[in-house]
């Protein structure tokens, strides 16, 4: 019987022994601390405005600004280069619109609204963006951070992002401002 049990002991042990030594699995990251399953395969982004072949592009997922402009074939001689943060990440399913030099620019420094009454978000300055009601320079400054470090407004609704503006705000400025 003890020698059962002896032999029994061993086992054990030499079961826990291997089972200590065994590899443990690893999963890889990639160098911004995201699994490779958190990067979609690939994304679609759609190109327009001031470059040379705009379209829809099919781009490795957490590209950049820069690699849709390079997709699309750069930018054009009439190209407004300077508003384009080409550093930013783009999201799937998203519309970017390189201006043409000057086209935005009497619109952009305009202090007052456009023909219709309206500003523009995606081209008014602080100046422009200053004439609306409860807007002081402060919060159009970060109505501007906000575009250049998102992008383009794609809706009125997109205001609800920007620091200090709520749904409150949003209802009073909805029919004075347009993207």
């Amino acid at each position: 019987m003890v020698v059962v049990i002896v032999a029994l002991a061993v086992t054990v042990g030499i079961g826990i022994l291997r089972g200590a030594s065994s590899p443990v699995d690893t999963v890889a990251v990639d160098g911004i601390g995201r699994t490779d399953a958190a990067t979609p395969a690939a994304i679609y982004v759609y190109v327009s405005g001031a470059v040379r072949s705009p379209g829809l592009y099919v781009l490795d997922g957490g590209s950049r600004v820069v690699d849709a402009i390079a997709a699309a074939g750069g930018f054009t001689a009439d190209a407004e280069e300077s508003t384009v943060n080409l550093a930013r990440p783009l999201d799937d399913g998203e519309q970017l619109d390189v201006s043409v030099a000057g086209a935005g620019v009497a619109s952009a420094t305009s202090a007052g609204p456009s023909g219709d009454g309206t500003i523009d978000l995606n081209t008014a300055d602080v100046a422009a963006l200053d004439t609306l009601p409860r807007i002081g320079p402060a919060m159009a400054q970060r109505i501007i951070d906000w575009r250049e470090a998102n992008g383009r407004f794609t809706s009125v609704d997109d205001l609800l992002a920007v620091p200090g503006i709520g749904d409150k705000l949003l209802e009073s400025l909805r029919d004075l401002v347009k993207v």
